[in-house]
């Protein structure tokens, strides 16, 4: 078992780098999405092939036994979500863009904000407040509610952000229960078992380029939340759910590259609203903890 650090900024780093990497799952998931193989199997694919990955590097750390996991019922319940959340959120990229989609999709973090205090004792300062309400105002700036026409995308991507909300919040509850690369073993493992049920009636044939894919996707969002959980084992929930945001960055980038979807003016303004939560909550966070120590130090000097 591993025991949680009070290292904030750490968490804050590791969570930026883990939004840099995620959006390079959509980009796959929307390429296999074109080609027609169907969302339920792109899932399944994800925590499938997620699950052989880790395999080796959980057992390594945790030994066989180590594999069984301290709270089956709690992992099983993650999983699930995660895996409500992956589906919602492709079968949202057949009718959205991936800036579209992940700007809705951004819900979730101030759902994770709301409900952190209830469901995990957090407290949740105003700064976060602020930086919570001033990003999401960032992505309405971006999607623009009522000025362009309502889709199943919309419907989808809130449906992911609420699933994954519930992720996030179960994650921190079992951070430091085990390594995160075990944790990621569970989830991944936990969430093929769960998809298996249902892919056999849905199944579409593959090319050797698909599958390929396929064990690409799993390579994407293993590792992304790996650093996911472990930025959980070093900051709060209420901490890192506003920087969630900075995922849109990579994921305008990528969609325009990828699939033409280049941003408005509008999107524009909305993303440099989410960079400046970003480095307002890194900053703000950083001051808060280096004051005791500055407090110490002049303790200390005093005669």
């Amino acid at each position: 078992m591993t025991s949680r650090s009070a290292h904030p900024i750490l968490g804050i780093g590791l969570m930026l780098t883990a939004m840099a990497v995620l959006p390079f799952l959509d980009v796959v998931a929307k390429h296999l999405g074109r080609e027609g193989i169907p969302v339920m199997q792109i899932v399944w694919a994800r925590l499938f092939f997620g699950a052989l990955i880790t395999l080796p590097l959980a057992a390594r750390l945790a030994g066989a036994r180590g594999l069984v996991p301290n709270m089956p019922f709690m992992h099983a319940i993650r999983a699930s979500f995660l895996v409500a959340a992956t589906g919602f959120f492709f079968w949202g990229l057949h009718y959205l863009s991936i800036a579209d989609c992940l700007s809705i999709f951004f819900v979730q973090p101030l759902i994770v904000t709301l409900l952190s205090p209830a469901v995990l004792g957090e407290h949740v300062g105003l700064r976060r407040w602020v930086a919570v309400v001033i990003g999401f105002i960032g992505t309405l700036i971006i999607i623009r509610p009522g000025f362009q026409e309502l889709n199943p995308g919309v419907i989808m991507a809130l449906l992911a952000g609420m699933s994954l909300a519930i992720y996030m919040l179960l994650t921190r509850k079992i951070s430091g229960s085990a390594p995160a690369m075990v944790t990621t073993f569970y989830t991944s493992l936990m969430g093929a078992i769960i998809t298996s049920a249902a892919v056999p009636f849905i199944w579409q044939d593959m090319t050797p380029l698909q599958w390929a894919m396929c064990v690409l996707l799993a390579l994407i969002a293993n590792g992304g939340h790996f650093l996911i959980v472990k930025a959980y084992d070093h900051a709060e929930a209420s901490l890192l759910a506003p920087l969630a945001y900075s995922e849109m960055i990579m994921a305008v980038a990528a969609g325009w590259y990828f699939f033409g979807d280049f941003p408005d003016v509008w999107t524009f303004v909305g993303v440099g609203i989410l960079i400046a939560c970003a480095v307002f909550i890194s900053l703000s966070e950083r001051a808060r903890h280096s004051e005791p120590q500055r407090d110490l130090e002049r303790e200390f000097e005093q005669p």
